[in-house]
């Protein structure tokens, strides 16, 4: 299950750490973040080293639909009213200088990632919330309007809020290029963090700074992120011979469809649901492509995975005020490659002690009384969670699984988690996520225990595939 991107681009490997060795900045994470932030860094001056659990890029950069650009979703309306228009204009100056920026490394550097110009649209059926946001972005300065032109989408739609001058490209091939210039070892799992001291199985990093850029924070207190974040899920179809649409769309309510073109091939995303939710599925979305694009051909499908936060703004900053020495950058709201670029751009300003125009916006330690009950709805979950796999027994054994199929049974006296392939053989996993002790769910379209109250995704054989729990089960 290989993305367009993965399919047509490889990064050389790098080796692993074998030593105990001093930094001054420590990233963890090897994705578009923690590359960037890296290469910002050490053109400064800073010397920096990037750890990688895995390949570089091997997370969500590799799963994403590569949109650069400010327009991410109906938010400008909402930031104006919950934030005023200072902090509006902050998130809306940080994702436009984001696209330049982009635009900035890939002329110096000349790298060749299919980066294109497009203008993008937010479609909606209704008038009044498009109405409202786009005299917000208006308001903002962004570069918006609305528009009730015919918009080449397979279904009606009353219009859309159209940003121009945004971007897409190839992301892996931006990666490659940049993350040549900096220093990566990858195959190097951080265990823990201590002070300003990172600890793998292979060796150690003292670093004067230390940046989490790994999708994630996995260090639970302080910081308490697994209660101010979920992650959810979606689902994107590479198709031949389906549209051109010449832009980038995506719907406004949940349940909406997206779509972009990467040269002849259009890329269909959608069935969005919270991780352990398993509301959506590959069959679904294949067919929705078959209703619009009866001729269409498969080439590839992928599921990307995004942190989400209380007030959908990304956590971008210091870590904690307990950890001045450590960094963040959480919560992209399935925005992932612009909002790479602003935290790299804060991270280094931070770091180097300069002045941060929109640090604001995106400080971790913000706090509203508006997002109590999104606080107390995470809460819920967890707790429901935790509930579940204390509460709940089992009323099957592993010989009821039909092949093909997983279930939550009793499994040699104990609760397990039970997947029977085909051939009828069984693989039984700790129901328990490693990470705070809820109970996994069985995802059918990926066969994956997933978890419900925080994101962390284990394969059949308990292989860990998503953050935040750092172990298999």
């Amino acid at each position: 299950m290989k993305s367009i991107w993965r399919e047509t681009c490889e990064i050389e490997e790098r080796k692993s750490l074998d030593e105990n060795i001093e930094t001054e900045v420590a990233v963890i994470g090897a994705g578009m973040t923690g590359i960037l932030a890296a290469y910002y860094l050490q053109r400064e001056g800073k010397d920096v080293v990037v750890l990688e659990a895995k390949k570089i890029g091997s997370g969500q950069t590799q799963n994403t639909t590569a949109k650069v650009t400010s327009q991410h979703g109906l938010i400008y309306h909402a930031l104006f009213k919950k934030y005023g228009k200072e902090k509006a204009q902050q998130y809306a100056l940080a994702n436009e200088t984001a696209i330049r920026e982009y635009q900035n490394i890939i002329t110096d550097l000349q790298i060749d990632c299919d980066f294109e110009y497009k203008n993008s649209y937010i479609y909606s059926k209704s008038r009044k919330e498009l109405e409202a946001e786009a005299k917000a972005a208006c308001l903002l300065g962004l570069p918006a309007a609305l528009t009730k032109e015919e918009l080449p989408l397979p279904f009606p739609v009353w219009g859309a809020v159209e940003f121009q001058n945004q971007a897409q490209f190839h992301p892996l091939k931006f990666l490659k290029a940049i993350s040549e210039k900096v220093r990566v070892y990858e195959n190097t799992e951080v265990e823990r963090v201590e002070g300003n001291k990172i600890i793998t199985k292979q060796g150690s990093v003292q670093a004067e700074k230390i940046i989490f850029a790994c999708h994630f924070p996995f260090v639970n207190f302080p910081g308490m992120y697994f209660a101010r974040i979920h992650q959810e899920r979606s689902y994107v179809l590479a198709l031949k011979d389906a549209a051109q649409v010449n832009g980038m769309y995506m719907g406004a309510e949940k349940g909406d469809y997206s779509f972009r073109n990467y040269g002849e091939y259009l890329l269909l995303g959608g069935m969005g649901h919270r991780t352990g939710k398993n509301a959506g599925s590959y069959e679904a979305l294949r067919k929705a492509a078959e209703k619009w694009f009866p001729n269409n051909q498969e080439i590839c499908h992928w599921s990307a995975q995004d942190c989400m936060t209380l007030d959908k703004i990304p956590y971008i900053g210091q870590y904690s005020k307990e950890n001045p020495d450590w960094y963040v950058a959480t919560g992209f709201q399935k925005w992932g490659m612009t909002t790479a670029m602003t935290a790299a751009l804060i991270f280094r300003d931070l770091i180097c002690g300069q002045e941060v125009f929109y640090k604001d916006v995106f400080s971790p330690s913000r706090f509203s009384l508006s997002n109590i009950s999104a606080l107390l709805k995470e809460t819920g979950h967890s707790i429901k969670g935790l509930g579940k796999r204390v509460l709940f027994i089992p009323g099957k054994e592993a010989e009821d699984i039909l092949p093909g199929q997983a279930g939550v049974v009793l499994y040699k006296g104990k609760k397990a988690g039970v997947y029977k392939d085909m051939e009828g053989k069984i693989y039984a996993v700790d129901i328990r996520c490693p990470h705070l002790g809820c109970q996994l769910e069985w995802n059918a379209a990926e066969l994956s225990w997933d978890c419900p109250c925080h994101g962390s995704r284990f394969d059949y054989r308990g292989n860990l595939l998503n953050n935040p729990a750092q172990k298999n089960i």
